[in-house]
C-alpha cells in the first residue's frame, strides 16, 4: 500500500531569512497567510504530522483543531541543524566563510557547517521517519508540515537527483507537493 503525503513548507518567519535549522523563531502574519494559502484547496488529510519547531508545530495544531484531525509531532523532521551558521544569511557567511559555503553548496553531503549535522545523518533521520509514517499510515493521506531542508531531500530523491544537487531543489514558503510513499521509491506527483 501506498502513503500519499502532502509536504507543506512552513512560511516566513519573524526573525526572516538565512539558515534557521534549529532556531526556534515564530510565523509572521505574512508566514501564516502563505500556509492558510497553500491549504486552502488541499486535502482532505487523515492526519497531520509536523516538526515541534514553533514554525511548523503552531500551524500544524490550528489546522488540525479546525480540520478535526490528529496532529504528530516528530522530531526527526526537524530542519538541519547548521551548527555555528545557525541565523546566518549566505550573504554574511560570504563575507566571513565563503569558501566553506561554496564547499557545502557545491556538496552538501561532503561538507558539514562548524559544529552541524552532518547531511548524511540529517538525511538517515528523515528518510526512517518517512518509513515509519508509511508503515503506521499506508492507504492514507498525510500532510506533513515541516521545513526546506526535509522538503529538498524528500524532493530530490523523489526526482532522483544526484545527491550533490540536493540544494538545487527549489521550495518557497508555503510552498506544497505530493509525494507517493510505497515500499519502493518515493515519487513526486504532478502538481
Amino acid at each position: 500500500m501506498t502513503l500519499r503525503l502532502d509536504l507543506l513548507r512552513h512560511g516566513e518567519t519573524e526573525l526572516g531569512g538565512g539558515l534557521r535549522g534549529s532556531l526556534d523563531d515564530a510565523l509572521t502574519a505574512k508566514g501564516w497567510e502563505q500556509m492558510h494559502a497553500a491549504v486552502a484547496q488541499g486535502g482532505p488529510w487523515d492526519r497531520l504530522v509536523c516538526s515541534p519547531l514553533q514554525r511548523c508545530a503552531r500551524f500544524a495544531e490550528q489546522l488540525g483543531a479546525r480540520l478535526g484531525v490528529p496532529v504528530h509531532v516528530d522530531k526527526d523532521l526537524q530542519e538541519l541543524h547548521f551548527g555555528a551558521w545557525e541565523g546566518r544569511s549566505a550573504a554574511a557567511l560570504m563575507e566571513t566563510d565563503a569558501d566553506a559555503l561554496g564547499r557545502f553548496w557545491a556538496d552538501p553531503y561532503a561538507f558539514t557547517p562548524p559544529d552541524g549535522e552532518p547531511v548524511l545523518a540529517f538525511s538517515a533521520r528523515v528518510l526512517a521517519a518517512v518509513e515509519r509514517l508509511h508503515l503506521a499510515y499506508a492507504g492514507q493521506r498525510v500532510l506533513l508540515v515541516s521545513h526546506g531542508g526535509v522538503m529538498r531531500l524528500l524532493l530530490a530523491q523523489a526526482r532522483a537527483m544526484p545527491r550533490e544537487q540536493l540544494l538545487n531543489v527549489e521550495v518557497g514558503h508555503g510552498a506544497l507537493f505530493s509525494l507517493t510513499v510505497s515500499s519502493g521509491p518515493v515519487l513526486e506527483e504532478a502538481g
